[in-house]
């Protein structure tokens, strides 16, 4: 595993319980960071944060008000915040737009893409401050390709990836880089949320004929915060195996 110079910078993260974000914290901590992970499960960021060394705050990303809270946490405890990385998401289970609840599609807008930007506002706000900062959100491939039977976790995505694109620009005059990857399915607990026969669908779309692992998604997160990416943002990251066409 590559070593990548984190060491002294303070960094949040959603979803960080599980899945993506806690595989991200441990890299991030390997690398000299302090790390304040961020998950609406209570129970579940206060083990991973016992187990891997980090700070923990449970934290509904739909909520401004407890976002804003967080952030003041967040700074205290830490010190000031360097690095955000946005990977809270829900699925939202597959239908078509014919037969999707419309409660459904707006809880999947609501965290994917609503608690997207609040953190954003929030933690860039602290940057824009200090004059430093990465950010970097999960998006998907989905939000470029569009998946058949999940419109409304595609168009959260989509919409992760223009707000990644207008952040870039509105921070271009400082030392802050806002990115976003695009990666296709990853191997985490997130696959039980969804049907078996769009997984298969998925994995046949990759040309590698495998999904990407936690350990690779980390491995583009790690260099896109770290002080080596002085110059990219706004940029679109894929990491499709092969999927990707544009």
């Amino acid at each position: 595993m590559n070593q990548y110079d984190l060491k002294g910078r303070k960094a949040g993260g959603t979803g960080g319980g599980g899945g993506i974000g806690r595989g991200i914290a441990e890299r991030f901590i390997a690398s000299g960071a302090s790390v304040m992970l961020w998950d609406a499960n209570r129970a579940l960021a206060e083990a991973t944060a016992a187990e891997i060394g980090a700070s923990f705050a449970d934290v509904d990303v739909t909520d401004w008000e407890r976002v804003s809270q967080a952030t003041a946490r967040t700074n205290a405890e830490l010190g000031g915040v360097d690095i955000l990385v946005n990977s809270a998401g829900i699925t939202g289970g597959n239908d078509k737009v014919v037969d999707l609840d419309p409660g459904n599609w707006a809880q999947v807008i609501a965290v994917n893409l609503t608690g997207t930007f609040h953190c954003c506002k929030a933690l860039g706000a602290i940057m824009q401050e200090q004059d430093y900062g990465r950010i970097i959100n999960i998006a998907s491939i989905a939000g470029k390709e569009g998946n058949p039977t999940a419109s409304h976790y595609s168009s959260s995505k989509a919409g992760v990836i223009a707000l990644t694109k207008s952040m870039g620009k509105e921070f271009a005059d400082k030392n802050i880089c806002v990115n976003c990857i695009t990666p296709v399915t990853v191997d985490t607990p997130m696959l039980d949320q969804m049907k078996p026969e769009f997984i298969d669908y998925m994995l046949s779309k990759i040309p590698r004929g495998r999904f990407v692992t936690v350990e690779e998604v980390t491995s583009m997160v790690c260099w896109l915060a770290s002080e080596e990416n002085s110059f990219e943002t706004g940029g679109v990251f894929d990491i499709s195996g092969g999927r990707a066409t544009y």
